[in-house]
């Protein structure tokens, strides 16, 4: 297949779901030669396998088509190849109902928390298959558990407590499975500087001062999976501390092994749980070239005698090794770190799936507690994980957790908050979107991480059409056998080419082929629309899969006819070979004229108000007063009851200005008397039009009176009785008008007199504030003389 139609079959796997007309672009545009190729470019292309489906000028492409389109294009639908994909279920064995306390006692291998066990998935290119899966937590499910202890000289007051682990540990854990066991094993640093200090006397006894430590050691694997606790214990009082020189430890080259080396470990197909107890750092990839080494970690088991002998010759792994290697074998780690290195490892955590972190007491007399929180984080927590999957195959996730909370994306790979017993489900949707380069089929896995069950998924691919299986190798069908005829088609032998093969690719632009192609002897080939093809026009393709060239010569389309309100035919038919063909009641070169005269009917029921004619479906007024849609608006034309007055007016009540000429002017319509106006006709009762009218004659009186036109008689009903306004009472007006002048006489000498007032209290005032600031002259007259002289007697003594 070539790259284009690769490219297409992605691009629609992408777009699956978009309009029509976009597939059928995809379909078309695909080129397909065969209906293999033409199933691969989306999931909504078929293939008509009819022989005789093709015009004349159509490429064996054409028979690649939307579904809807091949279908409009008269091929039948039994001749439409359009292959399904499919869903097989081969193992569906339920998942187990059992209480803990149950007489019955089930091997690991009988239990089953996953449904189904395995399917088989029929792919089509472009269509999700989509299946359910559901999840379980078995009750009493067994645990193996693995304690992996950091055994540098920091760690030696842990030792001591974790000494009556194995006991106390099967206690508590009886609680949660009746089947469980226990391993012990330790680690401190590669044997190599500068990790370890490599004098003699260190390597007998890495401490210092009077403290006796053992040997330093990478990783011993101390007891295998037990039962029996006392052994645990046992085996733990006598291990002894040792110690390195540098503060990181290499913890993970002891992961490593405890991961992959699992006949010495002891793993059972149950849960597993890896416990790593350490208050230090760790060493990772690349960290051994400290110490000269230079090796990748291989990942393989290495252990002799339970211990670990290329410490010195391979590196420490990566992380994302120790992720896949974790997850290869099903087990879920619990970092037991003290406070000071959370961070570090609560970092760590979130690059391995299926981990816990607890917090460690400097002690470690917490540790039972820790394992036990751990562990009911680690189980109420299901992820799927898949596979590698095969080049062009997807897969998506939906989630319907515990009380029917939904997940999508990376959230639908995943429940939380799960309780034994509990059953989740999976919404699984796998999409190829090309067939891959071999035949065979693929298998993939899903699994829930940190258990050992899993479900098979094997992927089949339809990569070609029934129909080809019954093709008709070197068909005569086919021009003397130069192709095998199959879905209606032939498909060419290597090196010939053209409908029915019938021409060598080394004779394609030959002159004398090429005249077959030019109509009426002229120079352009194919009328410049498609390509000679022995001897035969293959009319090119347009960019809108709805255009289309035809025609022996490629000289009909059918998207240059008329257009009308920018419409191919106005929209009201088909183009065929660049002529409209109108649908029924339409008629024009571009069908824009309707036949149906239901547009031009006036309120009247009149076609054009009986003042025009209908043409396409549009009034043209014959008068040119009136205009309109249905010529029935007049500007210059006085209201029917203006125009009709004057003869209502003389024959009903002989008045008006046409009262001589009454009986010659205004005998067109009948008339009718009635005696007020509730009696006139109502316009709800009446189902033809009908106009009120309300007129005033030369004496001012009121006249009432309807005009309709029913069944082409004019009819006129009046109100026989005028209504005139009253004459005015005279002595009421007189004595109003009388009572109305001595009252605003009245009220203006009240008015004057409220002024006059106002007035004189105003001047008054003034004339009192003058008074009181009057200042009279009390000086004496200087020519003033007094008539009383007094003299003085000088002998006076006053005796």
């Amino acid at each position: 297949m070539d790259l284009r139609l690769l490219l297409l079959a992605s691009l629609s796997a992408v777009l699956g779901g978009s309009w029509a007309q976009q597939e059928g672009s995809i379909c078309i545009k695909a080129n397909a030669q065969s209906c293999g190729e033409c199933i691969q470019v989306a999931e909504t292309c078929g293939w008509c396998s009819d022989q005789n489906f093709l015009t004349v000028g159509e490429s064996k492409s054409a028979r690649c088509d939307d579904l809807e389109s091949l279908k409009k294009r008269s091929c039948a639908v039994a001749q439409i190849e359009n292959p399904r994909g499919s869903i097989v279920v081969d193992k569906d064995t339920p998942v187990t109902n059992r209480k803990k306390d149950g007489t019955e006692k089930l091997n690991p291998e009988q239990i089953t928390q996953i449904q189904p066990q395995k399917l088989t998935l029929t792919l089509r290119s472009g269509e999700p298959q989509t299946f359910e899966l559901k999840f379980k937590r078995a009750e009493d499910y067994p645990i193996d558990l693995y304690y992996l202890m950091d055994l540098s000289y920091s760690m030696k007051d842990d030792l001591e407590n974790v000494k009556n682990l194995g006991t106390d540990l099967m206690r508590e854990m009886q609680e949660i499975t009746s089947d469980f066991r226990i391993g012990f094993g330790s680690f401190v640093e590669k044997t190599v500087m500068p990790y370890i200090s490599t004098t003699p006397a260190r390597l007998l006894n890495p401490c210092t001062g009077s403290q006796n430590c053992t040997s330093p050691f990478s990783y011993k694997n101390v007891l295998n999976l037990t039962n029996n606790g006392d052994d645990f214990n046992q085996l733990v009082s006598q291990q002894q501390i040792s110690g390195n020189l540098d503060s990181p430890e290499g913890g993970f080259d002891a992961i490593m092994q405890v991961a992959v080396c699992e006949g010495h470990i002891g793993w059972r197909n149950v849960t597993r749980l890896l416990v790593f107890s350490t208050d230090a750092g760790f060493h990772f990839a690349g960290d051994g070239k400290l110490g000269g080494i230079v090796l990748p970690n291989d990942g393989k088991c290495h252990l002799e005698n339970n211990m670990y002998t290329m410490s010195h010759y391979y590196d420490y792994p990566s992380i994302a090794h120790l992720v896949q290697k974790l997850s290869d074998h099903n087990i879920q780690t619990i970092f037991a770190v003290t406070e000071e290195f959370q961070p570090v490892y609560k970092e760590l955590k979130n690059l391995i799936p299926k981990s816990a972190v607890g917090t460690l007491s400097s002690n470690s007399s917490n540790v039972i507690k820790l394992i036990i929180d751990a562990y009911n984080s680690l189980s109420s927590e299901v992820i799927l994980e898949n596979g590698r999957l095969p080049d062009g195959v997807s897969i998506t996730y939906k989630s319907i957790c515990k009380n029917g909370v939904e997940g999508t994306g990376e959230n639908g790979r995943k429940c939380s908050n799960i309780s034994i017993g509990d059953e989740v489900s999976f919404k699984i949707s796998i999409e190829s979107q090309k067939c891959p380069l071999h035949s065979q089929p693929e298998v993939i896995k899903i699994k829930p991480l940190g258990f050992t069950e899993e479900v098979e998924v094997v992927l089949n691919f339809i990569c070609n059409c029934q129909c080809a299986a019954k093709g008709e190798p070197k068909s005569e069908k086919c021009h003397e056998g130069n192709g095998t005829f199959e879905c209606g088609a032939c498909k060419c032998n290597e090196g010939r080419i053209g409908r029915l093969c019938e021409c060598s690719k080394d004779e394609v632009r030959t002159e004398d082929l090429d005249a077959n192609c030019r109509k009426d002897n002229g120079t352009d080939i194919c009328s410049n629309n498609g390509d000679c093809v022995c001897g035969t026009c293959e009319c090119k393709k347009r960019e809108n899969p709805a255009e289309v060239y035809s025609g022996k010569y490629c000289d009909c389309d059918n998207f240059n006819c008329d257009r009308s309100n920018n419409r191919l035919c106005g929209g009201h038919g088909r183009c065929e070979c660049r002529k409209c063909i109108c649908d029924a009641n339409y008629t024009g070169s571009a069908c824009d004229c309707s036949l149906e005269t239901s547009t031009c009917l006036a309120k009247n029921g009149q076609i054009c108000n009986g003042r025009g004619t209908c043409e396409c479906g549009i009034c043209k007024c014959t008068n040119p007063k009136f205009q309109g849609p249905t010529c029935e608006i007049c500007p210059t034309c006085p209201g029917v009851c203006a125009e009709h007055k004057d003869c209502v007016q003389c024959r009903a009540f002989e008045a008006g200005e046409k009262k001589d000429t009454c009986e010659r002017d205004c005998s067109y319509f009948v008339l009718i008397k009635v005696k007020d106006r509730d009696r006139l006709p109502q316009p709800t009762d009446q189902s033809f039009p009908l106009t009120h009218c309300k007129e005033r004659d030369a004496n001012d009186c009121w006249f009432y009176y309807t005009y309709a036109i029913r069944n082409d008689t004019k009819e006129v009903y009046v109100v026989e009785n005028l209504e005139c306004p009253a004459g005015p009472d005279i002595i009421p007006i007189v004595a109003g008008v009388v009572a109305g002048i001595v009252l605003i006489g009245l009220a203006l000498l009240l008015i004057w007199k409220l002024l006059m007032i106002i007035h004189d209290r105003r001047e008054f005032a003034k004339f009192e504030k003058e008074k009181m600031n009057a200042k009279w002259d009390t000086g004496e007259n200087p020519i003033y003389k007094s008539a009383v002289t007094t003299v003085v007697n000088p002998k006076y003594e006053g005796k």
